[in-house]
């Protein structure tokens, strides 16, 4: 079985390679064009799916993975900044407020799988930080390739009050439904995935 993660994030190659598979890593050609009018959860699975297709289109015989990561706030989408002052923008609209996490995955599978389409949502308290705390992160260059301009696993996690949900699919990608689809098609591998999932949450992650 020839497994690909169609993603240029080092956070998802980490993530996958908690499985203990071998795997190959191809970076999509896709653009990610945000649309202010589109539904956030259509939008974040039509990007993975098209990252996944990208890859699969010129990689028949394998199953491809394709992820991708949005934050909500209310009604409006957040994505990656574009550079230092529009993530220290993000973080101020995103101190001392509730947003929301949506991390889609997409599995093409060119071995006859019936493929997967998901969205894991996580919910995501932030401390009303202050600006010096704002400058003081962004001194740290975590934020620039992240949605939301934060780093869950790194010093961004500093930033967070509480978080309710799936951490991996946070961070980047959500390894049990990923898990699951390949466990399904007839893949095994050592890692207990559940007792992961139950032994940790954001505050006890050091390293993956």
């Amino acid at each position: 079985m020839r497994l690909i993660l169609a993603s240029t994030s080092p956070r998802r190659r980490e993530i996958l390679a908690l499985l203990g598979l071998p795997f190959e890593v191809i970076a999509p050609d896709f653009d990610e064009r945000v649309s202010v009018q589109r539904n956030i959860e259509d939008e974040v699975l039509d990007f993975a799916a098209g990252k996944a297709q990208s890859v699969a289109g010129k990689n028949s015989q394998s199953i491809v993975i394709g992820s991708d990561t949005m934050i909500s706030i209310g009604a409006k989408k957040i994505g990656k900044p574009i550079d230092l002052t529009d993530a220290g923008q993000m973080l101020r609209i995103l101190a001392g407020q509730i947003h929301r996490i949506f991390t889609s995955a997409a599995i093409i599978d060119g071995l006859g799988g019936p493929g997967l389409k998901i969205i894991e949502k996580v919910t995501v308290k932030m401390r009303d930080f202050s600006d010096a705390e704002i400058d003081h992160y962004l001194a740290c260059s975590e934020s620039l390739d992240k949605a939301g301009a934060y780093s869950i696993q790194g010093k961004g996690s500093d930033l967070i009050e509480f978080m309710e949900g799936d951490y991996l699919a946070a961070v980047g990608l959500p390894l049990k439904p990923i898990a699951d689809y390949l466990t399904g098609r007839g893949v095994s591998f050592s890692l207990d995935v559940d007792k992961l999932y139950a032994d940790k949450s954001f505050l006890n992650w050091q390293a993956f």
